[in-house]
């Protein structure tokens, strides 16, 4: 993004404003919104999108599973910037009101979705305007790809078993939708049972037995410096769902066990992480 397009939004978006941290125990506390700063790119990229695709690695998966090598954001800045915007749109939309979140967010599976796709665009005016986002301080912007500027279109989530081969940029191997199954299966790896050692924009998925709808999944975040989760509840019989940020002590003491992240939960898969964060250079 130009200096002259970066100053602009800064100064359009200058004012900041209270928030609610939605939980099962602090009901109507507020915080002021504040992004959590990861370490920034260090320099710019205006390859146009033609350059980009001539630039990709090969057609490979060093890791055998099915995220091709060209997708993966293997410089440190990059995946700092992608971390960045992936909490910070997810957590929006929990303090946002209602009525203004994505229709398109009805659970667990959809947030996710959401921001990690809206994390790999290019964030310039007109994406502020179309997603009524509005924050202090402009994260870097990811420079290896954007969305969807990649042989695999607006084809982002793997939806199929197997590691990636060429022909899957076009058999159906990938979609614009995947569940919570899907993407922990296909599009995340694990990381650990231990959240202590999760990062911001790790994910936390469940399995909750006897559910209509058994797999969840939350996102690693912070709350004015302190370890959260930002996730949607999803319908439950009928009644929608709510969107809720919750400090980390707070699902660790939850009133249900098989929600805390605990090892010794079976109820708790673990922490995973995308794919595309897989390796550095």
């Amino acid at each position: 993004m130009a200096l002259s397009a970066i100053v602009a939004i800064a100064t359009a978006l200058a004012l900041r404003i209270a928030i609610p941290v939605r939980s099962w125990v602090h009901h109507g506390r507020s915080d002021a919104y504040r992004i959590e700063k990861l370490p920034a790119p260090t320099s710019s990229n205006s390859a146009s999108s033609a350059a980009n695709r001539a630039f990709l690695p090969p057609w490979s998966d060093r890791f055998a599973d099915g995220t091709p090598d060209f997708l993966r954001l293997t410089d440190p800045a990059d995946q700092a910037a992608f971390r960045q915007w992936f909490t910070l749109i997810a957590d929006y939309q929990a303090v946002r009101p209602k009525s203004e979140v994505p229709a398109e967010i009805t659970d667990c599976a959809s947030l996710l979705r959401y921001a990690y796709r809206e994390a790999l665009k290019r964030h310039d005016d007109t994406w502020f305007l179309s997603t009524g986002i509005e924050i202090v301080a402009l994260p870097g912007e990811i420079r290896a790809w954007r969305y969807p500027e990649t042989p695999l279109g607006a084809s982002l989530f793997r939806v199929r078993p197997g590691s990636f081969e060429p022909d899957d940029a076009t058999n159906g191997a990938f979609a614009q939708f995947a569940d919570a199954k899907t993407l922990v299966e296909r599009n995340a790896y694990f990381v650990t049972r231990d959240v202590r050692q999760a990062q911001p924009g790790d994910l936390l998925f469940y399995r909750q037995f006897g559910q209509s709808s058994p797999w969840h999944s939350m996102i690693v975040t912070r709350i004015n410096g302190q370890p959260a989760v930002v996730y949607d509840t999803g319908e439950d019989h009928g009644k929608a769902g709510e969107l809720r940020r919750v400090l980390l002590p707070e699902l660790l003491d939850h009133p249900q066990p098989q929600w805390r992240p605990l090892p010794g939960n079976p109820n708790f898969l673990g922490i995973y992480r995308w794919n595309i964060l897989r390796g550095t250079l």
